[in-house]
């Protein structure tokens, strides 16, 4: 059968009229308010870097952010929904570690595919992580703390906010880069009640976040012994890494970096960029999220996001594996 002159001009039009919109809208975007999902409870880290980002990026666009909080599965119900959203800008992620490094590799099966059903558009910090010991621990440094446990196999403990937690994966990471220790893993609910039984003497040590454990810190109720991530803390720029004390390659960290679904075009994934870039200039805004624990990442690109996730994802399978953790 043959397609008249006429069937294929209106085909044609069709076309280039869809098109035309299409391209318009992305001229008008953002013509209405902008989601942002965070896959985690309302008033926690991620929930403020994303008020924090919104209210200022929605100075800079002209367009409301509202801040949506999807909680379940570990953070894959949040970020399932933004895979599974239209991809028009108009509902982004506020990514972390859990969702698009740790899950992956923990969870047996999750519901979206953390690089292909994402369009990165910009980092936006990282929350750096203490390495703490109850004060009844006779370890004033990293290389003391080997040595006491390696001399007493099985006697101590760490803890952490859950089974695969980025926190137990940093007490895992930490048994590995110093030759296998023998201690105890003891999972809690959550990071206050783990913090609660450092302080106690109920468990010897655990790594933290920044804003959980700080205050502990310069309190006195909790012994510092290392920074986490490669560079040391601007909250505690007097507290040696765990690298500086010998444990090469050792960083652990929790981020946040906002992403929306796949497919999303290019032009709106740049305007998004280029407004968390603006929004990143403001010295009030970095001071918010430094109040906030976080230790802001100004000026990354959505290229420079993809790579830094995809590398997350490569460094922290072995180790999930290595740990044993998995979840159903």
């Amino acid at each position: 059968m043959t397609t008249s002159l006429s069937g294929r001009v209106a085909v044609f039009v069709a076309a280039f009229a869809l098109t035309g919109s299409a391209a318009q809208a992305q001229d008008q975007y953002p013509s209405r308010p902008i989601r942002i999902i965070v896959s985690f409870s309302a008033g926690g880290p991620t929930d403020i870097v994303a008020r924090v980002m919104g209210a200022k990026m929605g100075e800079i666009l002209g367009q409301q952010f509202v801040v949506e909080n999807r909680t379940g599965a570990g953070g894959n119900t949040g970020a399932n929904d933004v895979a599974k959203s239209a991809p028009d800008g108009y509902t982004l992620l506020m990514a972390t570690v859990s969702t698009h490094a740790i899950n992956p590799g923990l969870y047996t099966k999750i519901p979206y595919d953390p690089i292909k059903d994402f369009a990165p558009v910009s980092q936006v910090g990282v929350t750096p992580t203490i390495f703490g010991v109850n004060p009844s621990i006779p370890a004033s440094d990293v290389k003391s703390l080997i040595a006491l446990v390696k001399a007493n196999p099985g006697k101590y403990t760490f803890g952490s906010s859950g089974v695969g937690s980025i926190l137990h994966l940093c007490g895992e990471q930490f048994k590995a880069a110093a030759g296998g220790l023998n201690m105890l893993h003891v999972p809690y609910r959550g990071s206050a009640p783990m913090m609660s039984d450092l302080i106690g003497g109920q468990i010897s040590m655990a790594f933290d976040a920044n804003p959980s454990i700080l205050p502990q810190v310069q309190g006195g109720k909790v012994r510092a012994l290392g920074a986490g991530m490669a560079d040391r803390m601007k909250a505690l720029p007097t507290l040696p890494t765990l690298q500086e004390q010998g444990l090469k390659g050792f960083e652990c960290y929790t981020w946040n970096a906002i992403l929306a679904p796949g497919g999303t075009p290019q032009p709106i994934v740049d305007r998004l960029e280029g407004a968390i870039k603006k929004a990143m200039e403001d010295p009030a805004v970095l001071k918010r999220l430094e109040e906030a624990g976080v230790d802001p990442t100004p000026g990354r690109t959505s290229k420079q996001t993809a790579d830094f996730i995809k590398a997350e994802l490569a460094k922290w399978a072995p180790i999930i594996k290595a740990s044993g953790a998995q979840v159903n």
